[in-house]
């Protein structure tokens, strides 16, 4: 990527995008999993191989409009039908986000559970005073989200592509901060629950016994 100009958004945007070597071996093959008449299905798997490689090469997630042409033209599609594509899926950052991007589900089940205490947690910890923002020394972006899917272990922060659960106001602290060292914490439970059983353990079918002849 070279020659950069601001976007409308405020924004600065690459005015060229390339794959990557890393890139190029994980498009391979996902474009042989389709026919080449059905070669634009892979939009979504590629808009992924984007994010990756800024991931990478600039620490930020996200996927600028000079990769989207590039997408559509590996795909041989109309770059509108990327542009689509890609800001109709909230898991695609359409704008520069921190190098790690705090997804906060604040949604029922997550406020029943205490996402209001998490997400004061995130604001203290990291200096942002609204979900959109980015903190000033450019490791964090904070974006309030929908359920992500994991209730049952709420609230949870979902971390760049990883999901953190039964989270609270100190599990929150102790995660950033750990973030900031350069430590990736396990993902999962923060309580060592087990998969999605309830706090403590399993309370039905707690044996592997083989059940009797008949």
């Amino acid at each position: 990527m070279a020659e950069h100009h601001a976007g409308e958004d405020g924004f600065v945007q690459p005015a060229h995008f390339a794959f990557d070597a890393e890139s190029e071996a994980a498009i391979a093959p996902i474009l042989a999993k389709y026919p080449p008449s059905r070669q634009a299905s892979a939009v979504i798997p590629l808009l992924y191989v984007v994010q990756k490689q800024m991931q990478r090469t600039a620490d930020s997630r996200w996927v600028p409009r000079a990769a989207m042409d590039t997408v559509a033209v590996r795909l041989g599609m109309p770059p509108i039908r990327v542009y689509e594509v890609a800001t109709f899926y909230f898991m695609f950052n359409t704008k520069p986000v921190g190098k790690f991007h705090l997804q906060l589900c604040t949604t029922t089940p997550c406020w029943l559970r205490g996402s209001d205490d998490m997400v004061a947690a995130c604001k203290s910890a990291t200096g942002i005073a609204h979900f959109g923002e980015t903190s000033a020394d450019g490791l964090f972006t904070m974006t309030e989200v929908e359920c992500v899917g994991a209730c049952v272990n709420a609230p949870i922060l979902q971390v760049n592509d990883d999901f953190y659960e039964d989270m609270d106001a100190k599990l929150t602290m102790d995660l950033i901060a750990a973030l900031k060292r350069g430590e990736i914490p396990p993902r999962g439970s923060m309580i060592g629950r087990q998969t999605s059983a309830p706090v403590g353990g399993p309370t039905t079918l707690t044996t592997l016994d083989s059940p009797p002849a008949e």
